[in-house]
């Protein structure tokens, strides 16, 4: 099936990549965001979120006349819906006395309903947003048919996730295997024959329902083993064990690779998908919402161990916060627990000075933003890693003890090698470490 125009609803960390990848492929492709102020930046050559190469690839599909901005659909032979599906912040579910998070799908709901007036026999629409089950064909199915056409009848409906990395999201929308769930057959093939504009990895197709609960199984696998490694830290401080000389010497067995504890779990899809399981089948999902439970409580946990680091108070104490999103080495802060430890740092009276490299813009309340790290460090009494950033994990512990007064510096990544900061004349204190604290 040939799509010679494709409308991409949603410009944000995946709409966008999506919309000039597929302009580069020479397809026509109008990239459409309800935000004006997106809108505008993209119109007069900016970007609003980094991503390697993101900038040139843009710029240059803008150039060419292959990908035009806009703030409302219009006339496409395909239609894709790539919005965000956060939880809601302000209610929740509850069952058999627990409370857990509900999706918000009301972006989902206004963009299909966008597409309503514009869609035509033969068209195809994907769903790319992460979803709970049955979003496809229980919501977006029915508003769609508003039009007086049938979904695998007269048009196409398909799901098909991204399952891409930040950092990495050119290269693996290209590479990455592309799992297509269609509400039939037809519409499976349709999406597949879409995606064959670009992707070289293989499509799968399955059904819309099977799709959807691909996309939050794999996000909710990964939550789950970070709750287990974030529950072997805590044990590992009650023990007196170094939980890091623990996991290097388990993952030595052939059939064990357990992952990195933390501050947390962060970004719009691990810290998110798993309540979309809750939400939808809080009965059966009993291990998923433990495992949201533990990394939920993750940041309380790693503010116990500043305040024990700044000797039991931290009212008064300038502390040098050193990264806010939510992995190593991107801008996105969606979610991040990092910012989620900052926030408490600052309400329990600390003075935090944070630098994020690649967000030196950023805005927290109470927080005071440095733009360059020697700014951040040059008042502090503490120094906390919150996240891994290249960076910060090549500092010198010698040439940082020139840059600041602080003579203590907290862990919460295993990013440090706390030895060498000890020999450098700092008090080193490491999230899951209480062989060898301070």
């Amino acid at each position: 099936m040939n799509f010679t125009k494709v409308c991409v609803i949603g410009l944000g960390y995946i709409g966008l990549p999506t919309a000039s990848t597929l302009a580069a492929a020479g397809v026509r492709v109008v990239g459409v965001d309800v935000n004006s102020q997106v809108v505008a930046t993209l119109r007069n050559g900016g970007l609003h979120i980094h991503e390697p190469g993101l900038r040139t690839l843009v710029q240059a599909a803008l150039a060419a006349g292959n990908l035009s901005i806009s703030e409302k659909p219009e006339d496409a032979d395909a239609f894709i819906i790539a919005v965000p599906t956060p939880f809601y912040e302000d209610r929740s579910g509850s069952y058999e006395g627990h409370s857990y998070k509900m999706a918000d799908m009301r972006a989902v709901t206004s963009a299909t309903e966008a597409i309503v007036p514009f869609l035509r026999q033969g068209n195809l629409v994907v769903l790319e947003s992460t979803s709970p089950p049955r979003t496809t064909i229980d919501l977006v199915a029915p508003i769609l048919e508003r039009s007086g056409l049938k979904a695998g009848e007269d048009f196409h409906l398909a799901y098909s996730p991204e399952r891409v990395l930040p950092g990495q999201i050119l290269r693996e929308l290209i590479e990455n295997a592309r799992v297509i769930g269609g509400v039939d057959q037809a519409s499976a093939e349709a999406g597949r024959d879409r995606y064959a504009t670009f992707v070289h990895g293989e499509s799968v197709m399955t059904d819309a329902t099977t799709a959807e609960m691909v996309k939050l199984m794999e996000n909710t696998y990964r939550d789950v083993n970070i709750a287990i490694a974030n529950e072997f830290a805590r044990l590992a401080e009650r023990f007196g064990v170094d939980v890091w000389e623990a996991i290097s010497c388990a993952n030595r067995h052939p059939r064990v690779k357990i992952l990195r504890p933390g501050p947390g779990v962060g970004g719009h899809c691990i810290s998110v998908d798993p309540w979309f399981f809750v939400d939808s089948a809080p009965d059966l999902a009993q291990l998923i919402y433990t495992a949201r439970q533990v990394n939920d409580a993750q940041p309380h946990y790693a503010l116990a161990l500043v305040r024990k680091a700044a000797g039991g108070e931290l009212a008064g104490k300038h502390i040098a916060a050193l990264g806010l999103a939510f992995k190593p080495d991107v801008d996105d802060l969606r979610e991040s627990p990092a910012i989620e430890i900052v926030r408490m740092l600052a309400e329990a009276g600390a003075v935090l000075t944070a630098f994020e490299p690649f967000k030196p813009d950023a805005r927290l309340e109470g927080v005071n933003l440095a733009p360059t790290m020697e700014a951040a460090l040059e008042e502090a009494d503490v120094l906390l890693l919150l996240v891994n950033h290249t960076q910060f994990g090549a500092l010198e512990p010698q040439e940082v003890a020139r840059l600041t007064p602080a003579r203590v510096v907290v862990d919460l990544v295993g990013g440090w090698n706390a030895a060498q900061w000890r020999a450098a004349g700092f008090q080193a204190y490491r999230l899951g470490d209480a062989k060898r604290q301070a």
